[in-house]
């Protein structure tokens, strides 16, 4: 199956060179002319796909061949642009920048190879004139198989530093298709992790959006990047299916210890006392019946990859979204919790204010039904948070730390839980300026190479929660695994 989707990828030669501002501009701009945009970002990040949601009405989606593979990187397009009309994929760092000590992959390069996407590269101009056709010809001649269909300038000062700009690229045979005044910068507000996400400050992001697509509209030659998107080469390879990838991966094995017991040979041994908690009252939840599985979301936990849900889904779960800021309550019926990533510290005051919700999530957790974490997730359940009362669910302390945690991660799990087997290997990935302390005879979850092996995040019960952000595309089964145990808990 071929696809014909225009594509293009937005990079640069390096952060902060203005490809959020492009590529979001880019995406309001085709927009408004009526066009059926889909969004997509290389790597990990998960808050300029907020701003590409705002700019299309369609969800941001990743491409991280790292996290996935790069055989996915190609089927989870296809699934993101179904039914567009163009696609804009926003790059990660600079160009040729990938995993550390791992050659292309995860890099910019390495996706628009696997999209046969032609590249649109940003450069920041401000402090050059003719140099930029060396820059420019050195990255257009690194990789041949990277094809760099034009240069979009930012930070131009005035219309005799353009001229100068466009006659050196014109000799080197790199066509300019847009051009962003210095003076006319849009500024996206930012703070230790990154941009701030959407779910913040809506209205001025939505201004912000606005402000980005004026700029491309007024600086870029627009039918000029539809025709280059429209020279990418076809994907011979199926849309990713939730429910496909789902029917062919491995039934989950519902026979394995209880959750939280180390797997032989695990570093740790199961800490003392009786074993699990079980839910009151049978579970009345036959095969085919779904089963509710609430999704927190909100301003403190905006980190979510939009085919967690779709898998879940897939598996048979019902998936309600909640807000731990403004929801008393877990949605009625739940039975099995997951919460993603974010800003907790932020709003460390709010969440301990809603004591009520605090002691749902408590007590659902010490029911013995799946609670999935990843970072923010894994600080709610913390007893607290920078001396704000948490969920209390795990018996360890968070704190804000000087010190930033980042980078890909391979991990394997060291013990059974509600998401994986002992033994099962996935990749992940750390952004954090908070640390844990915990108490005495806790189980890991994960074996992390970084690169000393170290052991990471919590398994108690039907808890699993962890700092590693993963991509559940890559492990099909996690989620099938997880909605199985909301039926059986």
């Amino acid at each position: 199956m071929s696809s014909s989707v225009p594509r293009l990828v937005v990079a640069a030669p390096s952060s902060g060179s203005g490809k959020t501002t492009v590529a979001t501009g880019l995406m309001a701009a085709l927009s408004a002319r009526g066009l059926a945009v889909s969004p997509h970002k290389v790597g990990p990040d998960y808050i300029d796909p907020g701003y590409h949601a705002l700019a299309t009405g369609r969800a941001g989606r990743n491409l991280d061949a790292y996290l996935c593979g790069p055989e996915l990187i190609a089927p989870l397009f296809r699934h993101g642009a179904r039914g567009c009309d163009i696609a804009v994929v926003e790059g990660v760092m600079g160009l040729y920048d990938g995993a550390a000590g791992e050659g292309e992959l995860a890099s910019t390069a390495q996706v628009a190879k696997l999209l046969r996407a032609p590249v649109v590269l940003v450069v920041d101009a401000s402090s050059q004139s003719r140099s930029v056709a060396a820059l420019v010809h050195g990255f257009a001649s690194w990789d041949p198989e990277v094809r760099i269909g034009g240069v979009i300038l930012n930070k131009v000062a005035s219309d005799r530093h353009e001229s100068l700009l466009r006659e050196a690229l014109d000799a080197a045979g790199v066509p300019v298709l847009g051009v962003l005044r210095r003076v006319a910068q849009v500024g996206t507000p930012s703070r230790h992790l990154g941009l701030v996400p959407v779910a913040e400050r809506r209205a001025q992001a939505v201004e912000a959006v606005a402000a980005m697509a004026e700029q491309v509209r007024a600086g870029c030659d627009l039918e000029a990047l539809v025709a280059l998107a429209g020279s990418a080469g076809a994907l011979s390879c199926a849309a990713w299916d939730a429910a496909e990838v789902l029917a062919s991966s491995p039934p989950p094995s519902l026979t394995a210890p209880i959750p939280g017991a180390t797997a032989p040979g695990s570093p740790l041994s199961a800490p003392d006392g009786p074993g699990p908690h079980a839910p009151d009252g049978p579970n009345t939840a036959g095969p085919d019946s779904k089963v509710r599985v609430a999704m927190a979301g909100g301003p403190a936990f905006t980190f979510s990859y939009a085919e967690h849900a779709e898998l879940l889904t897939a598996a048979g779960a019902d998936v309600v979204a909640f807000d731990p800021l403004r929801d008393e309550r877990l949605p009625d019926g739940t039975r099995g919790l997951v919460i993603g990533g974010g800003f907790p510290e932020v709003y460390a005051a709010e969440l301990s204010a809603n004591e009520p919700l605090r002691e749902a999530v408590a007590a659902l957790a010490k029911s013995g039904a799946p609670v999935a974490a990843e970072c923010a997730g894994l600080l709610y359940l913390c007893r607290e948070l920078d001396g704000q009362p948490m969920c209390g669910v795990l018996d360890v302390t968070a704190r804000m730390s000087e010190r930033l945690t980042l980078g890909y991660r391979d991990a394997v799990a060291v013990s059974d839980s509600v998401l994986a087997e002992a033994g099962t290997r996935m990749r992940g990935h750390e952004f954090h300026r908070t640390v844990v302390e915990p108490g005495s005879g806790e189980v890991a979850a994960w074996g992390v190479r970084t690169p000393r092996r170290r052991l990471e995040g919590f398994v108690q019960q039907g808890v699993h929660a962890s700092y590693l952000h993963t991509h559940w595309a890559a492990e099909p089964g996690v989620a099938r695994r997880f909605v199985e145990r909301c039926r059986t808990s």
